[in-house]
């Protein structure tokens, strides 16, 4: 375990299923022999002294808890954590934080329990709602009752639609105090899917500015409708559940919320964990583009198991836009993710990044070698026309109407070779009016390319 824990920590805190395998073992080992397990962790403890801490945040939480099986068991009752909500955009942050201080908080009390309830061996960070019942039984069986912020976690990882029957009986016969509580919610099938909306910011662009780090262009974000159910989960929890306004201004900028194991927060619901970080993608693109945060997010994000909406994809379209190479190529990893798990929703991707693109926010150069670059890749070229086939139409228009002075070639010529990769056929607005054009500028013969391709017989 101890090497387990400094590669980790030493690291980004590892995968999902390792970070929760550490936080589980350590749990249920201090239950066991917490002297043994205090010895065999200080070797790591040493490793980190005083103020230093880990970059990554997954990994500063793993050394706490750590810290605190290392550490001296102080008995006592446990102290409510001093919480403020500072930021909406934080929300995801306050969850992973709170769960892993309510862990540290057991260990340096003494306080022993079977497992942990939320601990998921799945890359998305989803549970099956048999498991977490058979653990509240033995939680039953030890006499504890499980901790808010462990439980409230496990909740929100089982949904994907009302439990089975049996499993729902068998929560119903729980004589723990949160037996009725957790055989509602797994009969319910979990939370539910909140109401998006897609909002631009107000304004126009900007024109270009020497200021360093100064936007030019306007962002499009997501916000959320308020979901029922929040009284019934710890106060950190409370963010994820109220309306999420994301044009309203806060210091979101300056989190580290970017990471792999905020998508294991709310597995089922991506679009709500894609909102709250979607400020923190797109300063990826439209900034300096080092925004702090892991670009595994969006890989992550796009593994997730429920549905991906606008949020998910605009923060695909921010990561293919983004400036810092690592950024781009998670970007492509997930649309590649998306693609493989049919849950692409091309046209809505497009859209989004033709947008982004009218807007000044994205620059097209950029996006279209991304594109390229998912495209190159086996069964890329299927996932990408419908992208470029969404994307072309605006960005096709003529100047007075928004668009780009001069249509962009590498973009067409992405869009013939998808074409013909992958047989598509039909029609795209624009396409055949620039096609028609005397002359042989580049644009007009790779028009005319894309043309033959989607009017090739079968």
């Amino acid at each position: 375990m101890a090497r387990a824990a400094g590669e980790l920590i030493g690291g980004d805190g590892g995968s999902v299923p390792e970070y929760e395998a550490l936080l589980d073992a350590v749990v249920r080992l201090a239950g066991r022999d917490r002297g043994a397990l205090a010895a065999a962790l200080q070797p790591v403890v040493e490793q980190w002294p005083g103020p230093y801490e880990p970059q990554a945040a997954a990994a500063r939480r793993l050394l706490a808890v750590v810290r605190s099986a290392a550490g001296p068991v102080e008995p006592g009752p446990a102290v409510a954590p001093r919480w403020l909500e500072t930021c909406q955009h934080e929300a995801v942050d306050l969850v992973l934080a709170a769960r892993a201080g309510e862990v540290c908080s057991l260990l340096r009390r003494g306080v022993a329990v079977p497992m942990l309830l939320a601990t998921s061996d799945s890359a998305d960070g989803t549970l099956d709602p048999r498991e977490l019942v058979m653990r509240l039984t033995e939680y039953e069986q030890a006499g504890v009752r499980p901790g808010p912020a462990d439980l409230g976690q496990a909740l929100l990882r089982c949904g994907g639609g009302p439990a089975d029957a049996d499993v729902v009986a068998a929560a119903e016969e729980l004589e723990l105090p949160e037996g009725p509580r957790v055989a509602a919610w797994l009969r319910a099938g979990g939370l539910p899917q909140p109401a998006p909306s897609v909002e631009r910011e107000p304004g126009e662009p900007e024109p270009p500015s020497r200021r360093r780090r100064a936007r030019v262009g306007r962002r499009i974000l997501v916000g959320t409708a308020e979901l029922p159910g929040r009284g019934d989960f710890p106060r950190p929890f409370w963010s994820l559940f109220r309306r999420f306004e994301p044009l309203i201004g806060c210091t979101h900028l300056l989190l580290r919320s970017r990471e792999r194991h905020a998508a294991a927060v709310l597995p089922w619901h991506p679009e709500i964990v894609a909102s709250r970080l979607l400020a923190q993608v797109a300063a990826t693109a439209d900034q300096n583009g080092s925004s702090d945060g892991s670009p595994d997010f969006l890989p992550a994000l796009a593994r997730s198991a429920g549905p991906a909406g606008p949020a998910v994809h605009l923060a695909v379209a921010y990561g293919l836009g983004a400036r810092p190479a690592a950024g781009r190529a998670a970007a492509v990893e997930a649309l590649a993710e998306l693609a493989a798990r049919a849950r692409l929703d091309g046209a809505l991707l497009g859209a989004g990044l033709a947008r982004l693109v009218l807007l000044g926010t994205l620059k097209l150069p950029v996006v279209t070698a991304s594109l390229r670059d998912a495209a190159e890749a086996p069964g890329g070229a299927a996932a990408v026309w419908p992208v470029v086939a969404a994307a072309l139409p605006e960005l096709l228009a003529a100047p007075g109407a928004g668009g780009p002075v001069r249509p962009h070639v590498p973009l067409l010529t992405l869009a013939a070779d998808c074409a013909a990769a992958c047989g598509a056929r039909g029609t795209v607005p624009g396409v055949d009016t620039l096609a028609a054009r005397p002359g042989s500028a580049p644009s007009a013969r790779e028009a005319r390319r894309l043309l033959r391709a989607l009017t090739a017989s079968v």
